[in-house]
């Protein structure tokens, strides 16, 4: 996994869910907590949830706020399941980040902090032109109940 610099847990960023580092890398496993915590991005075409076609929610998985809607997601062809926009403009929040030497748009959690993935405004997500690349392992999953 490719990874930078570990978010800030030493000061109170004003999320809704605050934990200390050792907090977090006793919650999350090993994985999940490189991405979500230090800003990893799992290799292309590896997540579990980059053929998730099921109707359902995705939300954080550090703290299980809803981020995106199963109707926003699309195949952009890029390798991580990708969004053409957040549940609620409130969900996400966006840094910029020039980690690799170019400017990019990082998207993180709202309500916890933790790194999801980025956003281009590329034009691949219709109608929106967004395309949220998310880490599969930094998301959650929840089918919609099949109706009776």
């Amino acid at each position: 996994m490719e990874g930078r610099m570990a978010i800030d847990d030493t000061t109170t960023t004003g999320h809704q869910v605050e934990k200390t580092d050792a907090e977090w890398r006793e919650q999350l496993d090993p994985e999940r907590y490189e991405v979500l915590r230090h800003a990893a991005t799992e290799r292309a075409w590896t997540g579990e949830l980059l053929d998730e076609h099921r109707a359902g929610l995705y939300t954080c998985a550090a703290c299980g706020a809803e981020l995106f809607k199963s109707g926003t997601k699309f195949d952009s062809g890029c390798g991580w399941p990708s969004f053409y926009d957040s549940v609620n403009p409130d969900a996400v929040e966006l840094l910029e980040d020039r980690s690799l030497g170019v400017v990019r748009t990082e998207v993180r959690c709202a309500t916890c902090g933790s790194h999801l993935g980025h956003v281009f405004d590329d034009g691949f997500g219709t109608p929106t032109g967004l395309r949220y690349c998310m880490n599969s392992l930094a998301l959650g999953f929840a089918a919609d109940e099949p109706t009776a």
